[in-house]
Parts: structure tokens; C-alpha cells; sequence
């Protein structure tokens, strides 16, 4: 049995940034193998970033060069670091575990002036 808890959402201006934490709990040998996905209202939940277990990351194109994604093993969490927030950002996120299948609960990232 796993659980994910994110932490971290907020509101904040846009140019901000954020940091969102995913905390794996139960008995897991590794967290490495974690995506991150967001959903806004009215839309399909898309694939923002992904850390593959041999430690490949993979972006959505429109947050290239702005959010990135690392785990800490020894934590067993994974983060997505985001930097020069946009509107265009806001959504709830989503952690997701490969391995067990599992969702986090969501946390909402608003991006307003």
C-alpha cells in the first residue's frame, strides 16, 4: 500500500514560482519512475514532466526551460520546481506513481495578479 501527499500549491503573482513536494509513504523500493500532471478547468489532464527510474527527465514543451522535475531517494519525494509562473499554469497537479499506480491527491496552483 502506497500514499502519495502533495504539498505546496498556492497562489501566487505571475513571474513567481513554486515548489511542489510528493511524499511516497508505504513500502516502496524506489520513487524514481514519478510523473507530474496538471488539469484546469474544463480541459484533459495533461502530462507535465516525468523522471524515469534511470534518472531521464522528460517536459511538456510549453514548460521547457522553466519547471524541473528531481527526487530525493532517501526522502522518498519527488518535486517539480517551478519558475516564471503564467495564467496559462494554473491547474491542480498531480503526482503519479508508475510503479503502483497510484495518484496523489492534487494540489492547486493559481497564477493571477
Amino acid at each position: 500500500q502506497v500514499q502519495l501527499v502533495e504539498s505546496g500549491g498556492g497562489l501566487v503573482q505571475p513571474g513567481g514560482s513554486l515548489r511542489l513536494s510528493c511524499a511516497a509513504s508505504g513500502n516502496i523500493f524506489s520513487i524514481y519512475g514519478m510523473r507530474w500532471y496538471r488539469q484546469a478547468p474544463g480541459k484533459q489532464r495533461e502530462l507535465v514532466a516525468e523522471i524515469t527510474s534511470g534518472g531521464s527527465t522528460n517536459y511538456k514543451d510549453s514548460v521547457k526551460g522553466r519547471f524541473t522535475i528531481s527526487s530525493d531517494s532517501a526522502k522518498n519525494t519527488v518535486y517539480l520546481q517551478m519558475n516564471r509562473l503564467m495564467p496559462e499554469d494554473t491547474a491542480v497537479y498531480y503526482c503519479y506513481d508508475i510503479a503502483t499506480m497510484t495518484w496523489g491527491q492534487g494540489t492547486q496552483v493559481t497564477v493571477s495578479s
